[in-house]
């Protein structure tokens, strides 16, 4: 599991002894070396074992008959256990004995243990679902057989049916936890949950059949014996009917029967015990920063009001006449920026994938093996779900990455915000950047899938800016879809901080966005909940894009007229995603190493 970083291993040594380095330097940079791949491999192998589903998204399949109980307590122990050792038998191996890149990793490493055991102290357990992100709804796309659950073999078939009671002795946990959590007051606003009970009564069925939990069994492969098929949809059937459902019903039944009326009337994580720390770190964890909430309230002020400015730009260039707010309104509601079926939206964003990835390679010389498909957001989820999201592929590319684009009332998905999403999420956003990571086999494999999300989101957004130099946005009306986007992403500064750090309503957040944004209503709402879902999340992007252009821009000072923006990109996505302080770090270096 871990080719690449005893690849790395191997080749440091090589390049040791080239370099005429002393013998002992040399042993003590081996040994620091080896204890080190030793580390990664001990404990990639037991947070897989850990996280089963984590091991079935990235293609490892050895953990396919079971669910992780992530809402226990024994769950949380072995979590703290693993992290802790891990991080003891990391504070004992030298740095200063290794390469610089095992130094990335030496680093990464320890942030990644640190933050994990400082978070403990904060109670997520206790409110473990909301409307955006609810694990039922991950259990049904897993087996419905959309998602990274294989349903090709027999065994596989066997695996999911043991998932399946793994999956109901969750829900009865995370019962358990909630009523913990209201006797502590710790709950999720009322408003969320309140969209958590139409995603669960929709897998309430009258029979197997009519359940997405069916679908493997009308999509069973053909070679499988006639005995395998009658057996499979015998157990099918069972799991369905007296597992699957029963455990659906009784969270429904808890949350709409008991739950709702123990949630809270407030929104932000302020009026939660402890909420204030809660947020400082959920903050730091996402920005990989030292900001502070209202520091990045007033970068969010600032972004607007700068971003306002050109879109008064295009406005002039399309020659409309009137204020900002009026060209928002007609943004939103003209026959024009429209389609009128859902299906239509989703087959605009296919027909861009050829295009927008030939014109990529005018700024990358790189580009990954795993293919990707667009597919639309099922109905479930769709009215809680953000307008797009990337699910990755596998590491070897047997399964695709998916970019889910959203068509819920479809009047407000205009075709305006759709080059600029497909920069985001697919070319050359998040397939382009996550598939590139999991190919990278010279990398650990923890870093392989390392999640930063400021590096991340703010690659993302970072590739919306790029339209222009790719060769999109030609159209006008396109162009102010990327500012708006960007505009977006920098409300977001303003409202998620408004809402956890300074109190902030619901009704004062969406009075924000539609004062300063071409938004329709239900994109409003259903961002804005998901500001209250997620704390800090949405401080990722706008933040990470503005170093990685802080970045570039200083490189385009220091290299003049041989700055390269092909090796710039390579030099950025090579090595993964990290901490904003180690890539400025790590790109300053590279600079160095031009002039």
């Amino acid at each position: 599991m871990m080719k690449g970083t005893v690849t790395a291993v191997l080749a440091g040594v090589a390049l040791l002894s080239a370099c005429g380095g002393s013998q002992q330097e040399t042993a003590e940079t081996t040994d620091a070396v080896a204890e080190l791949v030793a580390l990664f491999n001990d404990h990639w192998e037991r947070s897989l074992e850990l996280n089963p589903l984590s091991a079935t998204s990235i293609g490892d399949y050895r953990y396919n008959d079971r669910l992780a109980n992530t809402v226990s307590a024994e769950y949380r122990d072995a979590r703290h256990t693993l992290d802790e050792t891990a991080l003891q038998r990391l504070l004992e191996i030298d740095r200063e004995a290794l390469e610089y890149q095992d130094q990335l990793s030496y680093d990464m490493f320890r942030i990644l243990r640190e933050q994990s055991l400082e978070g403990e102290q904060f109670p997520s357990h206790l409110q473990p679902m909301n409307q955006f992100y609810l694990f039922p709804n991950t259990f049904v796309r897993l087996g419905s057989g959309s998602a990274q659950h294989p349903f090709a073999t027999v065994k596989d078939y066997e695996d999911f049916l043991s998932r399946a009671d793994d999956f109901a002795a969750w829900v009865d946990q995370a019962i358990e936890n909630m009523k913990e959590g209201a006797a502590q007051g710790i709950v999720q606003p009322r408003v969320l949950m309140q969209k958590v009970v139409p995603q669960l009564e929709s897998q309430i069925v009258d029979s197997a059949e009519d359940s997405g939990f069916w679908m493997p069994v009308e999509n069973m492969p053909a070679e499988f014996s006639d005995a395998d098929r009658e057996r499979l949809a015998a157990a099918y059937r069972e799991a369905i009917e007296n597992t699957i459902i029963p455990a659906f019903r009784r969270l429904n039944n808890f949350i709409g029967d008991e739950h709702l009326a123990a949630t809270r009337e407030s929104y932000g994580l302020l009026d939660l015990p402890n909420g204030d720390d809660w947020y400082a770190y959920m903050v730091k964890v996402r920005t990989t920063t030292d900001l502070t909430p209202e520091e990045i309230h007033q970068i969010g002020l600032d972004e607007v009001a700068r971003i306002h400015e050109e879109m008064r730009g295009v406005m002039d260039e399309v020659g409309f006449e009137g204020t900002l707010e009026e060209f928002f309104e007609y943004m939103n509601t003209d026959d024009q920026f429209f389609y009128d079926e859902p299906d239509q939206l989703i087959q605009g964003y296919r027909d861009m994938s050829d295009h927008v990835g030939g014109l990529a390679r005018k700024l990358f010389d790189i580009e990954p093996k795993t293919d990707f498909e667009v597919r639309r957001v099922e109905p479930f989820r769709e009215q809680s779900a953000s307008g797009g999201s990337y699910q990755s592929g596998t590491m070897d590319g047997s399964r695709p990455g998916i970019f889910y684009a959203n068509a819920y009332n479809i009047k407000a998905r205009p075709k305006w915000a759709m080059e600029s999403l497909y920069l985001h999420e697919a070319i050359p956003g998040h397939h382009f950047q996550i598939a590139l990571q999991q190919e990278a086999d010279y990398l650990p494999m923890f870093r392989r899938f390392a999640r930063f999300t400021a590096y991340s989101e703010g690659w993302g957004l970072y590739a919306e800016t790029l339209g222009k130099e790719i060769g999109v946005y030609t159209d006008p009306y396109q162009y102010f879809g990327a500012l708006n986007a960007e505009l977006w992403r920098s409300i977001r500064l303003v409202v998620d901080t408004g809402i956890h750090a300074m109190g902030w309503t619901r009704q004062e957040v969406l009075d924000y966005m539609y004062a300063n944004s071409a938004v329709a209503e239900a994109r409003a709402v259903s961002e804005a909940e998901r500001f209250m879902a997620i704390p800090g999340q949405a401080l990722a992007y706008k933040i990470g894009q503005l170093k990685i252009s802080e970045i570039r821009s200083k490189a385009e000072e220091r290299l003049g007229d041989n700055f390269d923006v092909i090796a710039f990109h390579r030099e950025i996505l090579k090595d993964g995603p990290m901490p904003l302080s180690m890539l400025e770090a790590k790109l300053d270096r590279w600079v160095d190493s031009q002039l």
